[in-house]
């Protein structure tokens, strides 16, 4: 059976919501220092799929844009590295989260104004 066109339109919006919102959660989650695999864990365990492939290049961007420190623990016998918010991680958070909530409202009182229950005769 070939696969609906509309699929892929779906799909590709589907991953452009995403990529913000895995921003938002990585910078929600990482107020204690947390390691790759126990970030995707985490982010898996609250319903959120992202491949590591997604994720570790995400960890970098965010660190060199001063938004994430990273830290290696040598201690263990393998090593890993800890990613952590920093100050400016937290307001950029805030500021996401503030938003996030905004735009939450907002797209709930279209839903509920598009049903038809809800128009004025």
């Amino acid at each position: 059976m070939a696969e609906d066109p509309g699929d892929q339109l779906v799909a590709a919006h589907q991953q452009e919501l995403r990529r913000g919102t895995v921003v938002l959660a990585c910078l929600l989650v990482l107020d204690e220092p947390r390691y790759g695999y126990a970030l995707l864990r985490t982010l898996a365990g609250a319903g959120l799929d992202v491949e590591a492939n997604t994720l570790y290049p995400l960890l970098r961007r965010l660190e060199a844009q001063g938004l994430l420190e990273s830290d290696w623990n040598t201690e263990e016998s393998r090593p890993r590295k800890f990613y952590r918010i920093t100050g400016s991680g937290a307001r950029v958070r805030d500021a996401l989260e503030a938003e996030r909530l905004r735009l939450h409202a907002a797209l709930a009182a279209l839903s509920r104004s598009s049903r038809p229950e809800d128009r004025s005769p």
